[in-house]
């Protein structure tokens, strides 16, 4: 029989625990603190906004880590982006060869502007930085705690460990295919949250489907052009962790980082929102990080650059978005410094600006 460990109870930590236990897999789910723990044992089942779904009997909860980890022959990181060191710092000493370490938190690391695996690989022994895989896909952890069918994907550098990562994580219900772009994966799904604040703001100003569905689509191909940049293969945007991904995150009300953006459009300020919320919408992070990325590097990435204003610079929302929609347009695979397609070099510079 499989034993996973996942550190934190997150929503996304909870319900992964939930769903492996559903399969039979021996889940003992991690809480920083005692009281916490307690209160799950209690309570035996998720807690709002989770729809309160009972805990399968598989499913045990502890404030050891020592415990947590005892046999595992995974490690699931559900905790936000920006604890991510300090938890993996934890588990070092209970770390070996054997053990996978997965990450399923989609967000880029503020000051660093590492991505998760990065973050792990910085904390762990050289020996054991083969094992980490990174976990990403369109999955909104409402419909997968209701048994309703999604699909993920796990990555990393070896295909053998992701292919071992893929067979403890896979389901009836939850279909979890492979990859090694573990840097197109990770940035995946980091950067459809920024794209899915503009998507908040957009229904919440009732701009309207098409003006939506440009944003999306464009906001598709300014994540791929970051991605090139980074070293993603390009293709990688196109699927699960790109384009599905992005797709759940700018459609769904249950999306957080989409609720944020609505919620900006109504002139809440974005410390009232965060404060009112009882989970993390990691595109306010990532907007920053990446705002810096750009900078450094050079690269024209417009909507970000505007969803940073809007966060940090408190410019005005409807101005903003109408930038979004009319800024000047080249050719729409073109971008300053993008490297994303050679053949618009080849066909002549003049419809490239």
């Amino acid at each position: 029989m499989a034993n996973i460990a996942i550190i934190g109870t997150t929503s996304w930590g909870i319900t992964l625990g939930v769903v492996l236990a559903r399969n039979g897999t021996q889940v003992k789910l991690w809480a920083r603190t005692e009281q916490e723990a307690t209160k799950l044992r209690k309570a035996k089942r998720t807690p709002a906004p989770l729809n309160e779904v009972k805990f399968p009997p598989k499913l045990s909860v502890t404030s050891s880590l020592s415990e947590a980890l005892e046999e595992a022959q995974a490690v699931i990181l559900g905790v936000p982006s920006q604890s991510i060191r300090q938890n993996t710092k934890l588990l070092v000493e209970h770390l070996n060869k054997s053990m996978l370490v997965v990450s399923a938190a989609k967000g880029l690391e503020v000051g660093s502007n590492k991505r998760m695996s990065q973050v792990i690989a910085d904390e762990i022994s050289p020996d054991f930085r083969a094992n980490i895989c990174v976990l990403s896909g369109p999955n909104l952890s409402e419909e997968i705690l209701n048994e309703l069918p999604a699909a993920t994907v796990v990555a990393a550098t070896d295909e053998a460990i992701a292919k071992k990562a893929q067979k403890l994580l896979t389901t009836p219900k939850f279909c979890v295919f492979t990859n090694t772009d573990v840097v197109g994966i990770e940035l995946g799904g980091a950067l459809k949250n920024i794209i899915a604040l503009g998507a908040g703001i957009a229904d919440g100003l009732n701009y309207g489907d098409n003006a939506k569905a440009a944003l999306i689509t464009r906001g598709l191909t300014e994540m791929t052009a970051l991605g090139v940049a980074l070293g993603a293969n390009p293709l990688t945007f196109s699927g699960l962790a790109g384009l599905g991904d992005l797709i759940a995150t700018c459609a769904s009300p249950l999306s957080r980082n989409h609720y944020v953006g609505v919620e900006l459009a109504k002139g809440r300020s974005l410390k009232e929102i965060i404060d009112s919320m009882t989970s993390v919408a990691e595109g306010v992070s990532t907007t920053l990080v990446v705002w810096n990325l750009a900078r450094k590097m050079g690269l024209e990435m417009p909507i970000t650059e505007t969803i940073y204003r809007v966060l940090y610079e408190d410019a005005d929302l409807h101005q903003a978005a109408s930038e979004l929609m009319s800024a000047g347009a080249a050719h729409e695979l073109a971008g300053r410094r993008w490297r994303l397609f050679s053949f618009i070099r080849h066909r002549g510079r003049s419809s490239v600006k």
